[in-house]
C-alpha cells in the first residue's frame, strides 16, 4: 500500500528527502562533502554557534547534566526554566509565561486548551499547519478568512457567533515573509471586546515564531506595531529560530498561563527540554537586548538582497522579512532552479505542495550572511536562464 503511495509522489516529483549537515548551523553549512552558502536557515541573527551561546549551554550542562528526566509537573523542570520564563515574559511584555518543546507542540496544545467545542475561531488561509492542526484539536468552529484580509474576517465575525470567539494569526507568514495587518486585526478585536458582555472573551492568538527576534527591535510584531499586549492576547514564540536555540514559549496574561500550565496536553504529557537548550535561550535574550548591531545586520543584508532581486526582475511578492519567496510556477522548475544553486554552491530547497499551494524557492537571510555571500547568490541568480 504505502509502496504505490511512494510511487505516486515519486511520479510528481513531491517525494522528500533529508540532506544532514556535517557542520554546525551558519551561514556556510557543509552537505554531501562540499561546502555550501546556506540560505535554508531561519537561524535570523546567526546565533546557533555564537561562542557566548555555545559557553552557556555547555556550563548549565555541568550543574544540569543533559536529560530532564520527568515532564515539568513531576519535578523535570530547573531553575534556568523559571528564569527563562520571567525574562520572556520581561521581553515580551507580559505577566507571565510557559515553556513549551516546540513551537507545533505549543500550538497543538494551547489552541484546544483555550478554545473547544461551540466555540469559533477564526484563521488566516495561510497560517503554519501546526496552528492548522491545533484548531482541529480543538473541536471548535474553524472560520477561514481570506490571507491578510480584515475587512474579510469582520465580515465573517458578524455572522458566527459562539461560547467564546478567537482570532489566530501567524504574525511573520513562514513561506512568504509578509506580515500579519496587526493593527487593524488588533482595532477590530479591541472594539468587538468592547461590545461583549463579558471582558475580553474574544482573544486573539498571534503565533510570533519568525517575529520574535526579527521586527520590533526583536520583540516582535507588538513592538512592530507599537500595540501594546494586553490580557485578550495570547503570544506564541519560539527560541528555535532567531535565538538560535530550541523551545517555544507562550506569554500573556497570568490566569491564562496558569490555564494552559493545567489543561495544554502537550505541556502535561512531555518532558521538559534540557536545562542546557533553556541556558542557550536566556543568553540569546541576553544577545539581543545588549547587542544592537544583531538586527540592524540582519536588516542590511534582507534589503541587500531585495533590492538586486527587484532589480532583476525577481517578484518577491509581498515579502517584507528576511523571508524572501520566488515563485517559480511549477515543482519541476522550483526543483530546477534549487538544483542549479546546489550546483552553484548555495543551498536552497524547493518549496512545494502541500506545504505551499504555488512552488518556489524560499530564501531567508539571516545577520551571519556576509557580503560575498550574497553577492555570490545575485550572482548566480543572474546566470540563471
Amino acid at each position: 500500500m504505502f509502496s504505490q503511495r511512494l510511487q505516486e509522489l515519486y511520479q510528481q516529483r513531491l517525494n522528500r528527502v533529508i540532506k544532514d549537515r556535517a557542520s554546525g548551523q551558519n551561514a556556510k553549512i557543509w552537505v554531501d562533502g562540499r561546502e555550501l552558502i546556506n540560505f535554508a536557515s531561519n537561524d535570523y541573527l546567526g546565533l546557533a554557534n555564537h561562542p557566548e551561546i555555545v559557553k552557556a549551554a555547555a556550563e548549565s550542562m555541568k550543574e544540569f547534566g543533559f536529560g530532564s528526566g520527568a515532564s515539568r509537573l513531576l519535578g523535570g523542570g530547573s531553575v534556568p526554566h523559571r528564569d527563562l520564563e520571567q525574562k520572556i515574559s520581561q521581553f515580551k511584555g507580559t505577566e507571565a509565561a510557559l515553556i513549551f518543546n516546540t513551537g507545533y507542540a505549543a500550538n497543538t496544545g494551547i489552541i484546544p486548551a483555550v478554545s473547544g467545542e461551540g466555540d469559533v475561531i477564526f484563521s488566516d488561509e495561510l497560517n503554519h499547519a501546526s496552528i492548522i492542526d491545533g484548531c482541529r484539536l480543538s473541536r471548535a468552529k474553524t472560520v477561514v478568512y481570506r490571507h491578510r484580509d480584515v475587512a474579510h474576517l469582520a465580515a465573517l465575525m458578524k455572522k458566527k457567533e459562539g461560547k467564546r470567539t478567537m482570532v489566530v494569526t501567524d504574525t511573520v507568514f513562514s513561506m512568504d515573509g509578509d506580515t500579519a495587518p496587526l493593527r487593524d486585526i488588533y482595532d477590530l478585536c479591541f472594539s468587538l471586546n468592547s461590545e461583549l458582555s463579558t471582558p475580553n472573551s474574544l482573544l486573539l492568538y498571534l503565533d510570533d515564531a519568525h517575529g520574535t527576534g526579527v521586527i520590533g527591535n526583536g520583540r516582535g510584531a507588538l513592538a512592530h506595531f507599537a500595540l501594546k499586549p494586553q490580557p485578550w492576547i495570547i503570544q506564541i514564540g519560539t527560541c528555535s529560530k532567531a535565538l538560535g536555540s530550541f523551545g517555544a514559549f507562550v506569554a500573556g496574561n497570568r490566569d491564562v498561563i496558569q490555564w494552559i500550565i493545567n489543561t495544554a496536553r502537550s505541556f502535561i504529557f512531555s518532558t521538559a527540554i534540557p536545562a542546557c537548550a533553556v541556558a542557550a535561550s536566556l543568553k540569546a535574550l541576553d544577545l539581543i537586548e545588549q547587542g544592537p548591531e544583531l538586527i540592524p545586520r540582519l536588516w542590511r543584508n534582507r534589503n541587500m538582497l531585495v533590492d538586486a532581486l527587484k532589480g532583476m526582475g525577481f517578484d518577491t511578492g509581498e515579502s517584507e522579512t528576511p523571508i524572501i519567496p520566488l515563485k517559480t510556477g511549477s515543482v519541476d522548475e522550483a526543483l530546477n532552479l534549487s538544483q542549479y544553486l546546489y550546483e552553484r554552491g548555495i543551498y536552497v530547497p524547493a518549496i512545494r505542495p502541500p506545504t505551499v499551494k504555488e512552488p518556489r524557492v524560499r530564501l531567508t537571510v539571516t545577520a551571519a550572511h556576509t557580503e560575498e555571500d550574497i553577492s555570490s547568490l545575485i550572482r548566480a541568480l543572474s546566470d540563471y536562464e
